[in-house]
């Protein structure tokens, strides 16, 4: 495997860099055809390549072998969050979460959400980019964004947890979550969530649970969660 990888989909049905992996290919790294490099399709295998056509907007390449590569975690994660207002805090929080390894992002739109709308495609671009970089085979799901209570009555196969500030019954999040199983944790936007949408969360399986004794932001506190999964996992 290359120092340097490479996405493409669909590489195992088509041979080919999409347009802007073909650019950074051959324009930035200056690679020529012969040379060698590692593509993902970013479902689990990275794909050993030589380098055919060096073209700028479509190179092609001659695969030499299909290795599969297990995720480094066993157990389903999926983070759930509000965004927040400035789009590339948003974008901070998904390149470090795929770093850390998480499954499926959801965007969740709650009473206090600041920003009601947000580009997928930009946070696609993130998670890619971060995926690469860490060098990993899986790229995360990223959904379009989702109403609260339309997405707290969605089945979830493992422990669905929901973090908050309230003074309301909770529990850390490391009493709370056992070694291997399927998490699913939702955070609120920096207004919090309401008490009734905690409630309303409650009734509908989640867990309310505390990220530590510090107020953190919506990014931090999701990228604290995510990471705190992945200790608990490891101890």
């Amino acid at each position: 495997m290359t120092d340097t990888l490479f996405y493409s989909p669909e590489i195992n049905f088509n041979p080919q860099l999409p347009e802007i992996e073909s650019y950074h290919c051959v324009k930035v790294l200056r690679m020529k055809s012969g040379d060698k490099l590692t593509v993902t399709d970013g479902k689990g295998y990275f794909y050993n390549c030589t380098l055919l056509d060096a073209n700028p907007k479509y190179s092609t390449v001659s695969i030499l072998n299909r290795v599969r590569a297990f995720k480094k975690w066993n157990f389903n994660l999926q983070l759930a969050f509000s965004p927040t207002k400035q789009m590339d805090r948003n974008e901070w929080f998904i390149e470090k979460a795929t770093e850390l390894g998480v499954d499926k992002f959801i965007p969740v739109i709650s009473s206090y959400s600041e920003r009601k709308e947000i580009k997928t495609e930009r946070l696609k671009k993130t998670a890619i980019s971060a995926m690469k970089q860490s060098l990993k085979s899986y790229l995360p799901e990223i959904d379009e964004p989702i109403k609260f209570h339309d997405f707290i009555s969605i089945p979830f196969d493992g422990k669905k947890f929901i973090a908050h500030c309230h003074d309301l019954p909770k529990k850390p999040l490391v009493q709370s979550y056992i070694k291997g199983q399927n998490a699913l944790i939702i955070i609120g936007p920096e207004g919090d969530f309401s008490k009734e949408e905690v409630n309303e969360a409650s009734k509908n399986g989640f867990i309310p649970i505390s990220l530590g004794e510090s107020r953190l932001r919506t990014e931090t506190a999701a990228l604290v969660a995510s990471h705190s999964i992945h200790v608990l996992n490891n101890i």
